[in-house]
């Protein structure tokens, strides 16, 4: 599992709840946070390189825990992991776009993202083959700052949803996807801003969701009957900073936080690791549509 900071940590908690038993190695890219400001090639190398790190340490599944990261990635992800060393990924984007279409009642639905993924128009995309659907987004680039130095409450919190939440309010959404990972931590002001009639859609839970499902559909569930699982932190960033956030977000189970390098190592010009030309898409790769089909069905 791998994000830009602590973010892609509600993604773990979901899993966490959801399969208690399996097996977590995640990777906090905090030297590099935020994603949302960076071009797609800064994103798509950072990604590429940790989830090559996640690779080659033997995971059975790829997470990206991460909306920016999962709008730059995703088709290169799936070639170079699913279909070259058979490891499944699953993503964030799609899991929160089928949710908000299933519940939105008026049609109206709203996204707030980093700037990254609202330039991407990856949920666009991915809504765009679903009937008497608008989207209407809003970059919100603080609240990452404010989640990653564990600023959830008080007055700059709530002064910043209010300035942020106005359009998509103003819209009249009935739903509102919280697109980026980070953003559950700060759930109780969006909430309050937002009002009760709005149903709020988090990428974590819903992503948790398809993690269920590609492992039960692949027969790689962890045996009920095998060791307690060990979770495994890194960051490439300082991971005394780390660990402090962690465990508020995710508690117990992050019991150490190594520091790993490997976003820096055969960095580029913009210190992001080189990906070869055959191994990254187009930045404009688009993210393919939800399958109408599949919003008549239950959730998990």
């Amino acid at each position: 599992m791998l994000d830009s900071g602590v973010g892609g940590l509600t993604v773990a908690r979901a899993v966490l709840n959801q399969l208690p038993g399996e097996q977590i190695l995640y990777i906090g890219d905090t030297a590099n946070t935020p994603y949302g400001p960076k071009t797609i090639d800064e994103v798509r190398s950072l990604a590429l390189g940790i989830m090559d790190e996640l690779v080659e340490a033997g995971v059975k599944m790829l997470v990206i825990a991460c909306n920016t990261a999962s709008a730059a990635v995703l088709h290169d992800a799936r070639r170079r992991y699913t279909l070259e060393r058979g490891v499944p990924v699953v993503e964030v984007i799609h899991p929160a776009a089928r949710a908000a279409a299933r519940v939105t009642r008026n049609g109206r639905i709203g996204l707030i993202a980093t700037q990254g993924t609202v330039d991407s128009r990856a949920y666009a995309d991915a809504l765009e083959a679903v009937p008497g659907v608008e989207l209407f987004s809003e970059a919100c680039p603080r609240f990452v700052d404010l989640a990653e130095r564990g600023v959830t409450t008080g007055p700059e919190v709530l002064t910043t949803a209010e300035e942020y939440l106005a359009p998509v309010k103003s819209a009249g959404v009935d739903t509102l996807i919280l697109g980026c990972t980070h953003y559950p931590l700060l759930i109780g002001p969006i909430s309050y801003v937002m009002g009760e009639d709005v149903t709020l859609v988090t990428s974590s839970e819903e992503t948790a969701k398809d993690v269920y499902r590609e492992l039960a559909r692949r027969d790689l569930l962890r045996d009920p009957g095998a060791a307690p699982p060990h979770h495994e932190f890194r960051a490439t960033g300082d991971p005394e900073s780390f660990v402090v956030l962690a465990r508020r977000f995710l508690g117990p189970e992050v019991r150490h936080v190594s520091r790993t390098s490997s976003a820096f190592e055969g960095a580029g010009a913009h210190g992001c690791p080189e990906i070869p030309a055959s191994a990254a898409g187009s930045a404009g790769e688009h993210v393919p549509p939800l399958d109408p089909t599949e919003l008549s069905k239950d959730p998990v």
